[in-house]
This record gives structure tokens, C-alpha cells and sequence, in this order.
């Protein structure tokens, strides 16, 4: 008859091995909730990405009004070229938008260019070198001034003007250039309470590059201005690299070349790039899709502008396009915040009915347009 009473060895083995069962069930109901609850933590914190994603996106345009033909077509126009799954979708590479500059996406109306200014500047007020002018730069300073006073551009002056920039910055560093452009950008502003040049952008436009750019969009400066003051005048404030600004041209030599041939030349180690005093190309009309040809060499999808300057620029982003393409163009109706001009206004949005643009009002479509505290002089 086999003894009731257990060996304590035999005990322990029973106990232990009672432990271990127990031990395991514990560790895989722990696992099991960990995972659970890993893979929930997980689809929150997508879903709460999600969700500040699109919100950001929505926010994105805040400075617009609810009414704005903008707000509703570029959203709508964003989630169908964005969409894999949609017959519009744009692939990356292929999402490219230009923008003019001045009346665009700055102020152009101070009561004129920005660059008309500094050459005005330069030639007539810089005491380093106002006494060193040419009569040519001076006669072009003085057309400069009937164009401030009249609100008038005489025909020609634009290549009269690049022509003047180029000379009258000649052997300037690159670098000089640009710290120069920046100093003026820095003054006030003549027709503004509260601004500076540099910050007589457009907030609600600058908006509109921020949305792109959240969609993947890869966003170009395409203007009349001279490149290197487009640079300097928009470094800082446009959050695009300088390779993305694309302007007006002039020559640019070495420091020690001389009259010598660029093709005779060799940039040497003591060199720097300097202005060369050339004028090259003015940027506007049809030298601005060769330009757009030439430098980035894909067709935009997207187009902004505000003038007859920006047309040519605006027609090729929209015809014969292989992707779903739109062009805007500003009109400058608002009299109270900004310095705008009915008539020329009128006749862009006549433009745009007829070419198929999509008009964009400052007065009705922008909450605001520098920012609380900036007020034009009376």
C-alpha cells in the first residue's frame, strides 16, 4: 500500500512546477495587454497626428475670408492632386508653383517697385556715391520720380532702369550687393505707418506658400526685379532657398578679370564675384517662361501674378498642361489698407474672366494683409 505522506522532494517538484504554469499564464496575459495597449497608444497617437495635421492645413489659409474664391478652389484643387487614388493626382516632382514677386506677393506700390526705389536711393541720396553718378543714371532717376509722382511707368524705363542697376552697382562683391539690398530693405516705408520695406509682404499670400509647401509643393520666385536684390530683398521672409529666386539678370565677373573674356579667364584663388555693370535681361512677359524653361525645366502647375507682365507666365502654366493647373492673379482694389488702384483693377479681373484665371481681391478676400499695427498714411 503506497504511503499517503510525500516525499519533500517530490513536494517541491509539484509546488515549482505549479508556479511555473501559473508564471507563464501571468507573463502572457501581461503580454498580451501590453501589446493591446501598445497597438492602441499606437492608432491614438496616429489618429491625433491626423487630426493636427489637417488642422494645420485648415489654419493654414486663416488669413483668408470664408468667401474667397481661393480658399475653397485651392483646398478642393489640394486633396485631388494629393490623392494617389484620384484621377488628378500630381506626383511630386511634378508639383511646382511661381509666383511674381512684387504686387504678388509684396507691396509694389510705395509708391513704386521696391528696386525703382533703391536705384532712386543709390543714385540721388547714398552720399558715398550720389556725386559719382552718370548722367545717364541720373536722367533714369529723374524718369523714376515722374513714375513715382504720376503712378505712370513710362514705356521703356524697364530696361532703363535694369541698365542703371547694373552700372550703378558695378564692382560690387556679391555679398555687397546683398548686405546693401538689406540695409535699404531695413528703412521705412514711405506710404506706411509701422513697417519696414523688408516686411511689406503680403501675410495671407505667404499663407498660400505655406500650404503649398505642406502638400509637397516646390515653390519658385519668378520676377521682374534684378535676382540678386529679389534675393536680398525676400531672403528671410519667404521661406524658399535662394536657388528658388529667380529674377532680372545682370553680368556677373571676377574680381580681377577685367575686361578680359570669361572664356580667357580662370577664377583664381584670390577672386570673389563681383557685378560686372552689364545688363542682361529684363524678366517679364515671355522671357519669363523662357526663364522657367531654362531653370527648372518643368511646366508649373500653379501660377500667381498680378499684371500683364505675368500673362505670358500664366497662359503657359495653364494650356497644354498634362496635369490640372490654375493661375490667380491679384487685383490691387483695396484703397484703405493697401495703395490700390480701381481702374487697374477692374481691368485685371476683366483679364482674368477672359483668360480663364481666377481673380483674387485683396479688399474682399483678406482679413488682413501686413498684420495688426500697420496702417497707411492718409
Amino acid at each position: 500500500m503506497e504511503s499517503t505522506k510525500k516525499n519533500p522532494a517530490t513536494l517541491w517538484k509539484i509546488v515549482s512546477a505549479t508556479l511555473a504554469v501559473a508564471l507563464v499564464g501571468v507573463c502572457c496575459t501581461w503580454g498580451f495587454t501590453a501589446n493591446n495597449n501598445k497597438t492602441n497608444l499606437s492608432s491614438v497617437n496616429t489618429s491625433a497626428t491626423e487630426t493636427t495635421s489637417q488642422t494645420k492645413k485648415a489654419d493654414t489659409l486663416s488669413l483668408w475670408t470664408e468667401n474667397a474664391p481661393l480658399k475653397s478652389e485651392l483646398t478642393t484643387y489640394m486633396k485631388a492632386v494629393t490623392d494617389k487614388n484620384s484621377a488628378d493626382f500630381i506626383p511630386v516632382e511634378n508639383r511646382i508653383a511661381v509666383f511674381d514677386m512684387d504686387g504678388t506677393l509684396c507691396c509694389e506700390t510705395d509708391p513704386g517697385y521696391f528696386d525703382h526705389k533703391l536705384l532712386y536711393h543709390r543714385v540721388t541720396e547714398d552720399p558715398d556715391y550720389k556725386d559719382k553718378a552718370s548722367e545717364e543714371e541720373k536722367a533714369t532717376a529723374e524718369e523714376i520720380k515722374t513714375y513715382f509722382d504720376t503712378g505712370k511707368y513710362p514705356e521703356g524705363l524697364d530696361v532703363r532702369h535694369g541698365t542703371a542697376v547694373a552700372t550703378a552697382f558695378k564692382g560690387m562683391t556679391v555679398d555687397e550687393f546683398d548686405a546693401y539690398v538689406k540695409a535699404y530693405r531695413d528703412t521705412p516705408m514711405n506710404s506706411y505707418t509701422n513697417m519696414t520695406n523688408g516686411q511689406a509682404f503680403y501675410k495671407p499670400m505667404l499663407q498660400v506658400i505655406d500650404y503649398l509647401q505642406e502638400n509637397e509643393f516646390t515653390v519658385y520666385i519668378v520676377s521682374g526685379t534684378d535676382r540678386l536684390i529679389t534675393r536680398g530683398l525676400a531672403e528671410g521672409v519667404v521661406n524658399i532657398p535662394l536657388s528658388q529666386m529667380i529674377g532680372s539678370d545682370e553680368s556677373l565677373v571676377a574680381s580681377h578679370q577685367g575686361d578680359e573674356d570669361g572664356l580667357e579667364y580662370t577664377f583664381s584663388k584670390d577672386d570673389k564675384v563681383t557685378t560686372g555693370g552689364e545688363f542682361l535681361i529684363k524678366n517679364l512677359k515671355m522671357n519669363k517662361v523662357s526663364i522657367i524653361e531654362q531653370e527648372i525645366g518643368v511646366q508649373p502647375v500653379l501660377c500667381f501674378g498680378n499684371s500683364s507682365g505675368d500673362a505670358a507666365m500664366a497662359n503657359y502654366t495653364i494650356s497644354n498642361n498634362p496635369y490640372k493647373s490654375m493661375a490667380y492673379m491679384l487685383c490691387c482694389d483695396d484703397t484703405e489698407r493697401e495703395n490700390g488702384n480701381i481702374e487697374k483693377a477692374d481691368k485685371m479681373r476683366a483679364s482674368c474672366e477672359e483668360n480663364g484665371y481666377t481673380a483674387i481681391s485683396m479688399k474682399n478676400d483678406w482679413t488682413t494683409i501686413y498684420g495688426d499695427g500697420v496702417t497707411k498714411n492718409k
